[in-house]
């Protein structure tokens, strides 16, 4: 049931994930960062109705290491952007959290820019893997997060080892850390198909961030390349948007909608009007 407390759709937040702001940048590439200015990114996505800014750990550690830490606060406070995302985290579950230098260094940059949320890949190779050490380290890492006071979001990927929902689900419920949580994009959902009725059974406890975008109803490659090159603006696809929404509403989700587009068409773009298609077209399926 909807709580009645919900907020108008209007007022709905959304953030622009990492991808969708970063210009020709992509998964893929031999060099990852960003090659469009911190300043501009944020001031795009601003100028596009975002208040959210989702940042790679790649680029904020070279952006602190270029700018210092309050001259990218100051940017993102500068341009009412309450929500920041840092994503980008792999190989977490190799060492004990607390023992890894580059893991605390990202958290530390995170909490110092204001981040409230740091997303955590699975491993995309697929190899065997201890379920248990994984509950651990995640759980680990969630502590180290809520020093920060960030929570930690882990997004199942249809080619790795935590493959869909249900996949998530069991190592988060594992972990038991109230500060770790799964993000859930619509694309992961549809390619691994991944059930709206399994979304409805979800405790909102277990939801740390939720993506929009669409895609062709099969994959037109393979899924990695499908994700990167392939997607749609929100309605230009087959996914059921509507039902995911209606889902993850129910839930009673109160926090932003991370709006995530990787593709060649929007890669190509010029970034403020890739923005600006983004956020119009996300807030048209929000509606």
């Amino acid at each position: 049931m909807t709580n009645a407390t919900a907020p108008s759709r209007s007022t709905e937040r959304l953030l622009a994930t990492c991808w969708t702001s970063a210009g020709s940048a992509a998964p893929d590439h031999a060099d990852i960062r960003s090659q469009v200015e911190l300043q501009h990114r944020i001031e795009f996505v601003a100028s596009a109705g975002f208040q959210g800014f989702g940042i790679h750990a790649v680029d904020l550690m070279d952006s602190i290491r270029r700018h210092g830490v309050s001259h990218v606060r100051s940017l993102l406070d500068g341009h009412g952007i309450v929500d920041v995302e840092v994503e980008g985290i792999d190989a977490w579950w190799m060492d004990e959290p607390r023992n890894n230098y580059e893991a605390r260094s990202i958290l530390d940059a995170a909490g110092a820019i204001g981040a409230r949320h740091i997303k955590l890949n699975p491993d995309h190779q697929n190899r065997a893997w201890d379920s248990e050490l994984w509950a651990a380290r995640l759980a680990a890492f969630a502590d180290l997060a809520g020093d920060v006071q960030a929570r930690v979001g882990l997004e199942f990927l249809p080619w790795s080892n935590i493959h869909n929902l249900r996949s998530g689900v069991h190592l988060v419920k594992a972990a038991c850390h109230p500060n770790a949580g799964l993000v859930i994009d619509v694309w992961h959902m549809e390619r691994s198909r991944s059930s709206t009725l399994e979304l409805l059974e979800l405790p909102l406890s277990l939801i740390s961030g939720v993506e929009l975008n669409d895609a062709a109803a099969q994959p037109l490659g393979d899924l990695y390349s499908d994700t990167i090159n392939d997607r749609r603006y929100c309605g230009d696809g087959d996914f059921d948007l509507k039902s995911f929404i209606d889902a993850i509403r129910t839930t009673g989700w109160r926090g932003p909608w991370g709006v995530e587009i990787l593709s060649h068409e929007h890669r190509h773009a010029e970034v403020s009007v890739a923005l600006t298609r983004a956020y119009q077209t996300a807030r048209r399926s929000l509606a």
